[in-house]
């Protein structure tokens, strides 16, 4: 493949050694394929990173690692790319270590390679565990800034938590649904993808909360693990619908609105109120034809946007740590979609 990059920056992007690139790039023997395919998925996202960028600035390799669906990760990505030239001069060169269900030791590896390897900036979507904060505070310890994305790790040392205010979006959830059924008994399946991950937890605790305090006639059947993926997803609702006839309502903490609709329409139970999170492009078409009533949005790219302050801020104040950004949540409705979603 002909390419224009130093084998060095081939090297950095794809987390391999320079020798093991070169060997790639020179067609030796003895490089296993997906080896070979690491080498060449880099020189594509460098291609991608320099596409009308001729500037040059300061250059950051950031390592973005997540568990998460892909309908998420796909939207994380398309805001890292995007929101990086907003900082021109300042180049961010972004390596994505995506997957849908990734086991905590796995991560503690993934993180505990980054570190070694070298790396300007982490930024993580992952659960909270106590093996995860120790590698986050190993990173913090090597001088490299970890910023927790969505959902946070608040007994970890990380430089900056970059997300919603996850509490009061599940206040607002609640408040949504109670409104709705005005004081009529109502129930409601609240999916979250994982207990695992803060963010949803603390999504679940507001949630409870208020209809607790303000909508005591609402009860709550809860499904949780399915990882945010249909097939799970799918069954658990299933599920829980034979199980529970009176549920009328959903709060989808987690995601898989797709496998939960289909799981009421296979049960040919009626929604009175969908309430779900994230403008990707399919809670877009659900919400248009009304099968989503209501959805949580926050705008993922400023929380990217502070990801990448955060990381600068990191290199002019290497001592300072633990702050929360938090992103403003906003209702929308099929009548005020932003433009970006249109």
């Amino acid at each position: 493949m002909a390419h224009e990059f130093l084998v060095k920056d081939i090297a950095f992007q794809a987390g391999l050694s320079i020798a093991t690139v070169d060997r790639v790039l020179n067609a030796r023997p003895g490089v296993r394929k997906q080896t070979d395919l690491r080498v060449h998925a880099a020189i594509r996202e460098l291609e991608k990173q320099q596409s009308g960028v001729e500037i040059q600035g300061r250059k950051f390799g950031i390592d973005v690692i997540m568990e998460a669906p892909d309908r998420f990760t796909d939207a994380v990505r398309d805001a890292f790319e995007s929101e990086s030239l907003t900082f021109l001069p300042t180049i961010f060169r972004s390596r994505f270590h995506f997957a849908e269900s990734m086991r905590p030791q796995d991560i503690v590896q993934l993180l505990d390679r980054v570190r070694l390897r070298g790396t300007d900036g982490v930024v993580l979507k992952a659960p909270d565990v106590p093996e995860i904060s120790a590698a986050v505070a190993r990173l913090e310890q090597s001088g490299i800034a970890v910023i927790t994305l969505v959902t946070d790790l608040p007994n970890a040392p990380r430089t900056a938590y970059a997300g919603a205010d996850n509490r009061a979006a599940g206040e607002t959830a609640a408040y949504l649904i109670g409104e709705r059924f005005s004081g009529q008994p109502a129930m409601v399946l609240a999916t979250l993808s994982s207990s695992r991950f803060r963010g949803e937890e603390e999504r679940e605790i507001g949630f409870r909360r208020t209809l607790r305090n303000r909508y005591p006639s609402i009860g709550i059947v809860e499904i949780s693990e399915g990882l945010g993926r249909d097939d799970a997803t799918g069954a658990l609702t299933a599920e829980a619908l034979s199980n529970n006839p009176g549920i009328n309502a959903v709060y989808s903490i987690g995601g898989g609105n797709r496998a939960v609709l289909a799981a009421f329409a296979a049960a040919n139970r009626a929604c009175s109120v969908f309430v779900a999170h994230d403008l990707d492009a399919g809670n877009l078409e659900f919400l248009r034809n009304g099968q989503i009533h209501f959805i949580l949005h926050h705008d993922l790219k400023a929380d990217v946007r502070t990801a990448f302050r955060a990381i600068l801020g990191k290199r002019s104040a290497p001592t300072g740590q633990g702050v929360a950004r938090l992103s403003a949540v906003e209702v929308i409705t099929p009548y005020n979609i932003p433009a970006s979603g249109r």
